[in-house]
């Protein structure tokens, strides 16, 4: 009988997740690569453990507290050393946890990624920053985050997603789906630039 490890790592992500409205990140991504990659042929328990665990490193109780240390906190790589015995300790299949690591590691909008399973998991990623989810889980983080002091930090986030993530989309399914994303990123910003008189703060 197979193991059923996507259980023991969804148990994991959903005990380990801090702040908690960061656990909604994992199923919803996991969710993308499922249509994303509906018509593409892939290894989706790579897919599936990677979207699950690459964002290990950002969880209170992983990442640094001291604002130094957290500056130059390298997640992903966290993420990478950590993965490996999850997934032996869930009975996940040892021969791909390479594969799995690699997705990781690629999964950022600024790599270049490798393997479909990156490529679909790093579009997916991307997808996650537009339209109205984009919005919440940035403007969360405003006076708790220290990257984010004030609502001003927040938009000029929300404005280089905008900018700079669609041209970074690789696949045509991905595409069609960030475009009602992207449009309502857009009016979101053209209404915070209407409503607040150059007053934002």
């Amino acid at each position: 009988m197979p193991s059923n490890f996507r259980a023991a790592i969804e148990d994991l992500i959903r005990r380990e997740a801090k702040p908690v409205e960061k656990y909604g990140h994992q199923p919803r991504l996991y969710a993308l690569t499922r249509t994303i990659g509906r018509d593409l042929a892939y290894d989706d328990d790579v897919v599936f453990a990677a979207a699950w665990l690459h964002d290990l490193g950002v969880f209170v109780g992983h990442r640094p507290e001291d604002p130094t240390e957290l500056a130059k906190w390298d997640h992903v790589r966290y993420a990478c050393e950590r993965a490996p015995q999850i997934l032996l300790d869930a009975e996940f299949p040892a021969e791909k946890i390479p594969a799995v690591l690699a997705a990781i590691r690629e999964h950022q909008p600024h790599n270049n990624p490798t393997s479909i399973e990156a490529t679909i998991l790093r579009d997916a990623d991307i997808l996650e920053q537009f339209g109205g989810i984009g919005i919440l889980r940035t403007v969360c983080k405003v006076g708790r985050d220290t990257r984010y002091a004030i609502f001003s930090d927040a938009v000029t986030t929300l404005k280089k997603s905008l900018d700079t993530l669609p041209a970074k989309i690789r696949l045509e399914n991905t595409k069609r789906l960030a475009e009602p994303r992207i449009a309502a990123l857009r009016n979101f910003l053209e209404a915070v630039e209407s409503e607040s008189a150059g007053a934002l703060y």
